[in-house]
């Protein structure tokens, strides 16, 4: 067992995808619970297709992905509030249309190259033990802008999650909450698509927070638990596609191997939760 958790990580490739797969994780409990309690998941998901041709353009120019991503995700919020204030537009069709309409004209930016077969299975799926150093060290800075801001705005974001006209009675911009979760939400798919691709990227926001809320009652000790999930789970996801792909000779997509461990976490959780309540059921209806 110690050999299949510790021996993968003596090299630097791999003990790099583990500190951004721990990175990730923190960043998305963080974000995840807010998302859930918002019932923001539909945003997550499409953000995640919306940064595509951001990264696509960026990979096409050979320039920074991070700042294609951040572009585009910029582009998406902005379209986002925009709509949000006109009355006559339903938002959830606008971000499903801007999500086929952001993920093909993604598609049709790689599709120009030649070998964009491999070109758009990189970027769709991520390349995470290609992670560099500048690549962590970004994604660090990206995840601590986020913790500490959702930590200062705690308070305030938890009561416009429960009571909305609450929050503004006693003097709380609504408004204001929603851009500064919206833009969160945001970074936290701008910091996981380069290393998991467009497509996994909600795996990383959403599964740890949903386990951490069946086992918990704050909001603060999900962020927590939730961050430990993912941490635990990523580390024993990475270390077995190392050891299929080395040792067994079956290829295991790292990445999606991570969300993998991650939906196994969740199934886990959750059916231990629905053993212990029938459990206490039963012992209450005997007592």
């Amino acid at each position: 067992m110690r050999g299949l958790l510790v021996e993968p990580f003596q090299s630097g490739f791999m003990a790099r995808a583990l500190i951004e797969v721990v990175l990730l994780g923190v960043i998305g409990a963080a974000v995840g619970v807010h998302v859930l309690l918002r019932r923001l998941t539909f945003l997550t998901e499409a953000l995640q297709h919306t940064v595509f041709p951001g990264i696509a353009i960026a990979f096409a120019l050979e320039t920074s992905l991070l700042l294609g991503a951040l572009v585009a995700a910029a582009v998406t919020v902005v379209m986002l509030v925009g709509l949000a204030r006109d009355d006559r537009v339903n938002v959830d069709a606008a971000l499903a249309v801007m999500t086929v309409a952001f993920f093909a004209l993604g598609v049709a930016v790689v599709s120009h190259r030649s070998g964009y077969a491999a070109d758009l299975n990189q970027l769709l799926f991520g390349r995470i033990l290609g992670v560099g150093v500048r690549e962590v060290v970004e994604t660090a800075a990206i995840g601590a802008a986020i913790v500490a801001t959702l930590a200062v705005l705690h308070k305030e974001l938890v009561l416009v999650a429960f009571d909305r006209v609450q929050a503004s009675a006693l003097g709380y911009r609504v408004d204001v909450l929603d851009i500064v979760l919206n833009a969160a939400v945001a970074l936290a798919v701008v910091a996981s698509v380069r290393a998991v691709g467009s497509v996994l990227v909600v795996g990383f926001v959403v599964t740890p927070a949903a386990a951490a809320r069946l086992v918990t009652k704050s909001v603060g000790a999900a962020v927590f638990v939730g961050a430990g999930l993912a941490a635990v789970s990523g580390w024993i996801a990475l270390s077995v596609s190392y050891d299929a792909s080395v040792h067994r000779d079956v290829s295991l997509a790292p990445g999606a191997t991570v969300v993998v461990g991650f939906e196994i976490v969740f199934v886990v959780v959750a059916i231990a939760v629905a053993g212990r309540n029938r459990f206490v059921r039963r012992r209450a209806a005997l007592a």
